[in-house]
């Protein structure tokens, strides 16, 4: 009985402080960025003038009440101050009169992302599972730092080119939080406290996206879709269940994650390989420029699959376990 009433208190807290946030934007005029309309982003120009970066509002939020209510020791606090950095690296590209280099943006997830993977290699181990069976895992530390330093970095850019559609990457946050609970408890590593982390961010995304959905308000910039992503990657690594991200988050891999595949390999290459040619990046440009669809039904679409993709991977895992 009292771990539910600290959960609903600190989920309550989490959405009410995030509400206030974007209802007022506290001192926003001086505080927040105005969206610049996203270069051949079909119908980014809706979105010019709106407030954006609120992200550092629902992250600052979801933190502060993370390490109030489940923290857990140095590893946690770590974990929140490197989410917090990503933050505020995105939240100072929003306010900046012109966006920060793809050079700068990608060194600095890269930092993050070694000190994230130094942070799960000395304090949580380097033992997973495999989601859909239960099989555990025992990776090698070097090894380990490889692919937690590549699940994150990927991560935040996927998350990051995801957001162009009002409530799309909140509510595909929301999903893959939800279903890496769900794994987590078949497979028995979910704790109290991952319980609480994640049910914690949920609140505060559920506050957010009542000003996000379209027709929007408020936009998460950079503070949030960067910050969601290393979060998303860590919790899936904390809850032990790293290698369900290819799956869970198979919607962020393949709205957004395709366009920087897209964009990577024809710089390596100085265009001379462009995958894709006929397929407009990230997908959610493709459905509204080259399908027609409207803001709401590529939402309806993208969330659509995502929730099926979500259901069969719990039932896999039921069946298989």
């Amino acid at each position: 009985m009292g771990n539910l009433v600290i959960t609903l208190t600190a989920c309550a807290i989490s959405f009410i402080a995030v509400f206030f946030c974007m209802r007022f934007l506290p001192f926003g005029k001086k505080l927040l960025g105005h969206d610049r309309g996203r270069l051949y982003a079909a119908g980014s120009e809706v979105n010019i003038g709106k407030p954006t970066g609120v992200g550092i509002y629902f992250i600052s939020v979801a933190v502060t009440v993370s390490l109030i209510f489940a923290f857990e020791g140095p590893g946690t606090l770590f974990l929140m101050i490197l989410v917090l950095l990503s933050m505020l690296f995105g939240f100072l590209d929003d306010r900046s009169d012109e966006p920060w280099g793809e050079y700068i943006k990608g060194a600095l997830d890269f930092i993050l992302a070694a000190i994230g993977a130094g942070v799960f290699v000395f304090f949580y181990g380097t033992d997973v599972r495999i989601g859909l069976t239960g099989q555990i895992l025992d990776i090698s530390k070097p090894l380990f730092f490889c692919l937690a330093v590549m699940l994150i970095v990927v991560a935040v850019n996927a998350t990051n080119a995801t957001d162009g559609v009002d409530g799309l990457s909140g509510t595909l946050t929301i999903l893959s939080i939800v279903t890496f609970i769900i794994v987590a408890v078949i497979n028995g590593t979910l704790s109290g406290s991952g319980l609480l982390k994640g049910l914690i961010l949920v609140s505060a995304l559920l506050a957010y996206l009542i000003f996000n959905f379209n027709p929007s308000k408020v936009l998460m910039g950079d503070a949030g879709s960067r910050a969601l992503g290393f979060f998303i990657a860590v919790y899936s690594m904390y809850l032990k269940i790293p290698f369900a991200y290819l799956i869970i988050c198979l919607p962020f891999l393949f709205d957004g994650g395709l366009s920087i595949l897209k964009i990577t390999i024809g710089r390596l290459t100085r265009k001379k390989v462009i995958i894709l040619k006929n397929v407009t990046t990230p997908i959610h440009d493709h459905l509204k420029k080259r399908k027609g669809l409207s803001v709401k039904k590529t939402w309806a679409v993208i969330v659509s699959a995502a929730l099926v993709i979500d259901i069969i991977y719990i039932v896999l895992a039921l069946i298989l376990h």
